[in-house]
């Protein structure tokens, strides 16, 4: 049986040590009276006790039994009810909420060091918070006040909770071909009708209510994704005073039985001339509903690192225990029949590699976590420059966490040879876990066109400037200190100049940006980890007489990173620079 152990101890490095959290909410005043040092860890420590205790056991009978349908009623796995009512006495749903409202007003910061813990623990319980999360984000930032003082206590109690309802059978990525519809209503209300798939815990047995946000066209609408509205459209109608009414004109028809997360239900939605309340302005949903997204975006990224380390803790261990072989050079446990196999050498890339690609990614999401918060917290230039490198690494976080979360637990599986085959160990539960979250909430292929296409080609690489501009400022700092500096450097040096390549290339090549995006944004996403790798060292190598055993590991992992897995950029440059021409030579009656 895999266990799950939450690992404090790098997260407490990550927030306390490399990023110095505690000195940055002091400064905040909406968070100095919120939280400290002692109040994180107290938190992390419960968050560890609640996911490695409570979420971790139903992990694997969850996805062996999946959720149900039956004529519209959808049932959860057994346990998930009941871990469900225990998830929420502990205020877990709304603990980045905004308190004015019940939640509990904690950083994304720590947040996100919780939301890591969850996917580890169990991916598919998490959905169904993840998703009612986001929707508290969009509901505060956008809906009437009338409507938050009505709806988000309730969801950030977890009593209630929410999904978020864009994608239809004819429109996945392309949001202008949507055709769900919305009447208005002689009381203020719409009529809503259409139909959505693929919604995350769309109908589900944990709650007493589901707070659906659907993106619908108001009569008027113009066309394609400009005409879009956003919507609240509730299972069950709700009376000024928060009791419940009537059933709303909406149901399940069906759940998508799926490669993994079986335990989350995937849901067809049909509204039914179902009411529903505006949120935000006419025609203006789309950018109501990416304030949740992009919530859910990060999130989704954080899934890939969190099923990453639930596979490296049980790669390791299996590694630690499993003997075959001798070691090169010479027997390693003489006493018996082999080694572990922890000590060949290609055992040890591949939890290399998982360990360096996790702590690296761990460092990132909380690097974009503190831009979220100076974001929202912070004023003036701060916020801006904050806002601006939020827009930039987000779709780096969703897709590289997810594609390097796939890679490593694909490593972890393949520690544990054919017994990673097997469903009793875990490792292909968790690959086929995480395989979705390189597809949902904007394929990877979308989000690296968002980075290059929108977020460098559009504005000339000044959102780029901002961030390489920060690297080059932690290097302006003595040699001594920052170990590593040389190969950082020029690994900056690499990604300014194939982007200034391809700001002068677009211009002749309209094909180019498609093209080369996915590379691109790999790209991005290794130098940007070797700054995270840069700042730990850094920090490791000033603390190392304090803690040998945990910071000459740290040491060691950058080494491994900046020797073995940085170097993939030189590839990457040259895919980028091959061009588009490659792509575009074959015909199409010729695949």
């Amino acid at each position: 049986m895999p266990e799950y152990h939450a690992p404090l101890r790098d997260m407490r490095f990550v927030l306390h040590e490399v990023f110095a959290a505690d000195k940055l909410w002091a400064r905040l005043p909406a968070l100095a009276e919120t939280v400290d040092t002692e109040t994180a860890d107290a938190i992390l420590e419960e968050a560890a006790k609640v996911t490695g205790e409570l979420l971790a056991p139903l992990n694997r009978s969850g996805d062996e039994e999946g959720a149900h349908w039956n004529d519209g009623v959808v049932s959860t796995p057994a346990g998930f009810r009941e871990a469900y009512a225990t998830y929420i006495e502990g205020g877990w749903v709304g603990l980045a909420g905004n308190p004015a409202y019940g939640g509990l007003g904690m950083p994304k910061m720590l947040a996100v060091q919780f939301e890591e813990m969850l996917y580890s623990a169990n991916a598919s319980f998490t959905l169904y918070s993840a998703l009612t999360s986001g929707c508290c984000l969009a509901l505060d930032a956008h809906a009437s006040e009338e409507l938050k003082q009505l709806y988000l206590p309730r969801l950030y109690s977890g009593e209630w909770a929410g999904t978020m309802c864009l994608t239809e059978a004819h429109a996945g990525s392309d949001l202008g071909l949507l055709r769900t519809r919305a009447e208005p209503r002689a009381d203020g209300s719409y009529a809503i009708s259409g139909g959505k798939i693929f919604i995350t815990g769309g109908e589900q047995d944990l709650t007493a209510n589901i707070l659906h946000l659907v993106l619908a066209r108001l009569p008027d609408a113009p066309a394609g994704s400009k005409g879009i509205s956003l919507f609240l459209v509730p299972k069950f109608l709700v009376a000024p005073n928060g009791e419940l009414g009537a059933r709303n004109a909406l149901s399940c028809g069906s759940l998508e039985h799926k490669m993994g997360i079986k335990a989350s239900a995937t849901c067809v939605m049909n509204f039914d001339g179902a009411t529903g309340y505006l949120i935000g302005e006419p025609h203006k949903g789309l950018a109501a509903m990416f304030t949740m997204m992009n919530y859910e975006r990060l999130s989704i990224g954080i899934q890939g690192i969190g099923c990453a380390e639930a596979s490296y803790q049980n790669a390791r261990a299996y590694a630690r225990e499993r003997l075959q072989g001798r070691a090169p050079g010479g027997a390693r446990a003489p006493q018996k029949s082999a080694d572990p196999i922890v000590a060949h050498p290609d055992v040890r890339r591949m939890l290399l590699t998982m360990k360096a690609l996790t702590e690296g990614g761990r460092a990132f999401s909380t690097y974009v976590a503190q831009q979220l918060d100076l974001a929202k917290y912070s004023e003036d230039d701060e916020r801006r420059h904050a806002e601006g490198l939020v827009a930039l690494l987000t779709p780096i976080a969703k897709a590289f966490f997810t594609d390097t979360g796939l890679e490593s637990c694909v490593h972890g599986q393949q520690v544990f040879g054919g017994h990673g085959y097997i469903r009793e160990w875990g490792q292909e539960q968790l690959v086929r876990d995480v395989r979705i979250a390189q597809i949902y909430e904007g394929t990877n292929g979308i989000q690296a066109l968002d980075l290059l296409g929108r977020k460098v080609v559009a504005n000339g690489g000044d959102a780029l400037h901002a961030f390489t501009g920060e690297i080059r400022a932690f290097l302006d700092a003595p040699a001594a200190s920052r170990p590593f500096a040389d190969r950082l450097l020029a690994a900056v040096e690499n990604l300014e100049s194939v982007s200034a390549w391809l700001l002068e290339q677009a211009e002749q090549d309209p094909a180019l940006v498609n093209a080369v995006a996915v590379d691109y944004l790999n790209l991005f996403g290794y130098v940007a980890y070797a700054y995270m790798w840069a700042r730990m060292a850094a920090v490791a190598q000033a603390s190392r007489d304090n803690d040998e055993a945990f910071y000459g590991a740290k040491l060691a992992t950058a080494q491994f990173y900046f020797t073995k897995l940085l170097p993939r950029i030189h590839s990457l440059d040259a895919v980028i620079r091959a061009g588009s021409a490659p792509l575009l030579e074959l015909a199409d009656d010729r695949f």
